[in-house]
């Protein structure tokens, strides 16, 4: 990639460092996009034994890139986000990527049309991983940080995506008791001093 162009992708890509999610660290702040992006990808590697037949590379190129619209809309929790939110932040994207120059433009427009799909078999466990991803993170945040809805949500988020494969369904199982121990131990703590409902 020609250096300008480079330099202008990355000063994008740069707003998932800014942007934070509803999601706190388990010191007490929110994470950031960027942070979320790199575990999920850090995750995929690590799974990448258990799927030999899939391609691994695809699939840590959609974790990578799979909240590259959030550089331009901030991150919106998915309970409350909505259809007009997703077709804003999918337009958005779809410019970005239309400037890019090729062979990026052609082969991030077909990995996100793949992860719009979800029919591969690497779709689903990219969105899988982003799924359990975000409840580990619930689960290794303080309890104070979490809104009474998510007591019950966080027990079954990602459920269905994870259904694909036997690896993701028993790591949804060990997410989701852990969640239950969590409460369990923590119970329903205080809510966190100045809590965001959104980033």
């Amino acid at each position: 990639m020609e250096i300008g162009a480079l330099l202008q992708a990355l000063h994008v890509a740069e707003q998932l460092k800014n942007n934070t999610r509803h999601s706190w660290t388990s010191d007490g702040r929110h994470e950031s996009v960027a942070e979320h992006s790199w575990r999920v990808t850090l995750m995929a590697y690590f799974v990448k034994d258990e799927y030999p037949d899939l391609d691994m590379n695809r699939v840590l190129l959609m974790c990578l890139i799979h909240d590259l619209g959030e550089a331009f809309t901030g991150d919106i929790p998915a309970f409350v986000k909505t259809e007009e939110d997703e077709e804003r932040e999918s337009a958005l994207l779809s410019q970005w990527v239309s400037s890019l120059p090729e062979p990026f433009r052609e082969e991030m427009d077909e990995l996100y049309r793949e992860m719009d799909a979800q029919e591969t078999a690497e779709a689903r466990l990219y969105k899988a991983l982003d799924r359990m991803e975000t409840i580990i993170q619930h689960n290794e945040a303080p309890i104070s940080t979490w809104l009474p809805l998510e007591y019950e949500k966080n027990l079954v988020y990602g459920k269905e995506q994870c259904a694909f494969s036997p690896y993701t369904s028993a790591l949804q199982e060990r997410v989701k008791n852990d969640c239950l121990e969590k409460i369990r131990r923590e119970g329903s703590g205080e809510p966190a001093e100045n809590q965001e409902n959104t980033p």
